[in-house]
This record gives C-alpha cells, structure tokens and sequence, in this order.
C-alpha cells in the first residue's frame, strides 16, 4: 500500500453553484484529493466550515460562531482558521472578524483521529474520508443568527448569504452511487460509518435485513463497535457501525449513552479489532 501522505482539500473548481457564506465567501465541495488505495473508508454526515466570530463596530459579539468559508479539508482539524478569517474582506462599518473559539473549528477532525483512527491504530494517511453531502449547509441555529444579526443588515451592503439548508435526502441514489465509486477507488476492506445517517442513507442498500439505525446493530457493551460483513458494491466488506463524532467527543448537545459506550470501546475492544499492519 502506498505510503504517500493523504492531501485533503475543498475543491476550488464546483461544478455548481453551491452557494455563499456570509461576507462572500463560495460554498466549496470538500473531497478526498489522494486517490491512492487505503486501509479504511469512512463515512461522515456533511462538510463543516470555519467559523468566526462577528463583533459590531464598538466591539459587541454580533454571533459568537457564524461559519464564513468552507473547511479547507475533509474532516479538517482547524489549522490555519486565523489566516482563513483574516482574509475575509468585511467593510469597517459592518465590524469584524476573529477565529471562534477552538471547540467551534476543527472539533470532528480532532475526534476522528482522536477517538476511531487512532483508537483502531489506523494512520490518517491510511483512511479515505468521505460524506454524504459533500459541502457546508446551514443548521437552524446558524439561519436564525444570520436573521437575527446579518440579514437586516443586507440593505446596507452586505452580500446576501445563500448557503444551503440541511437537505431533507441525505443522499439520492445518484449521490450513493457516487459514494459507492469512491468506495470501491479506495479499495478498503473496512468501512467505518459514522452515525445514523450513513447507515440510512448509504448502508441500508446495500443491507438485507434494513438495519438502519446504530442502535440496530446492538446499544450494550457486547454490541457496539463490532465488525459485520457486508458485501458493498464489488465485494464483501467489513462494516463498522459507530456514533457520530459529535455525540462521542460530547460536542453540544449529544447522547451520554453512546458518548460512554464510545469510551469502553476505545478502551476495550478497538485496539485489538484490526490486524495491525
């Protein structure tokens, strides 16, 4: 397997117009750019974004995280958010921008390292990294800051921000088909898949018996994070079904039962669940 270290990046060319961030910024698609084979394919929800916070002119916090850009890289661990935001053009009468606080940028990166590759002894560089909506949307509390603070203020000069809601399909069949090339580019053996949403939207296609929710695959310490095969596409895989990154790292609002299932796991069953290499 090659040893090349794996480049994430949001692409600079879409296809389509995807939209704009408060202050102009385009929505990018945010894609696995190595296209080498790996070990493990994971499967995530959708792109985050780098997120600033906005303060009036007489140094009032506007929003305290408003997402400005596109993460710079698949699964991003929020290097380089301060040049990002410093070079944001905003007008001096509409205030300004300063990095958010370190929990708002980069935080599902940090937890996918820190608490599945490296629990699994599996080197990023030996992982494809994927989601099912490859771009940034907008959650409700991101819409309701931007009424509340940004949108009043368009009349005035400010770019009218047009980034996506959450979309009510996840993926569509075109979208899994999509999915499925890059799985079967990959040539992993394991697919990891964050959440619910994976399962429902991509893995469930694929599966016999409709299990598409993580509690279908077991809520009890004997049950979770185990290995099931699974043939996807080609060939039979091994699928390992976990929680999301969010209620694992206790990122906001999460469930404390996965969050403590997650953590026997790391201690107990993930190190010897894979072969080392």
């Amino acid at each position: 397997m090659s040893r090349l270290r794996s480049r994430y990046i949001a692409s600079p060319m879409p296809t389509t117009d995807l939209g704009r961030f408060p202050f102009g910024r385009p929505v990018l698609p945010v894609v696995q750019v190595d296209r080498s084979p790996k070990r493990v394919f994971v499967l995530g929800v959708y792109a985050s974004a780098v997120h600033a916070t906005w303060r009036a002119p007489d140094g009032r916090v506007r929003v305290r995280a408003l997402a400005v850009a596109s993460e710079p890289s698949i699964f991003w661990r929020g290097e380089g958010a301060t040049d990002i935001i410093r070079s944001i053009d905003v007008p001096s009468q509409f205030g300004t921008l300063e990095p958010a606080a370190t929990q708002f940028n980069g935080p599902s990166g940090i937890a996918l390292d820190d608490c599945f590759l490296g629990p699994l002894g599996v080197a990023r560089s030996a992982a494809w990294l994927c989601d099912l909506v490859p771009y940034s949307c907008v959650n409700p509390a991101q819409a309701a800051a931007l009424a509340r603070e940004y949108t009043p203020l368009v009349a005035e000069g400010l770019p009218a921000p047009s980034v996506g809601k959450v979309p009510n399909v996840l993926a569509t069949a075109e979208r899994r088909d999509e999915i499925l090339a890059e799985l079967e580019a990959s040539e992993a053996e394991l697919v990891v898949v964050l959440g619910d949403h994976p399962l429902r939207w991509f893995v469930s296609a694929f599966n016999a018996d409709h299990r598409r929710r993580l509690a279908d695959f077991g809520t009890t310490n004997g049950q979770y994070g185990r290995l099931h095969r699974l043939r996807i596409g080609s060939r039979e895989r091994l699928l390992l079904p976990v929680a999301h990154p969010r209620q694992v790292a206790r990122l906001g609002t999460h469930s404390g039962a996965w969050a403590s299932l997650h953590e026997g796991w790391t201690r107990v069953v993930a190190p010897s669940l894979l072969e080392r290499p």
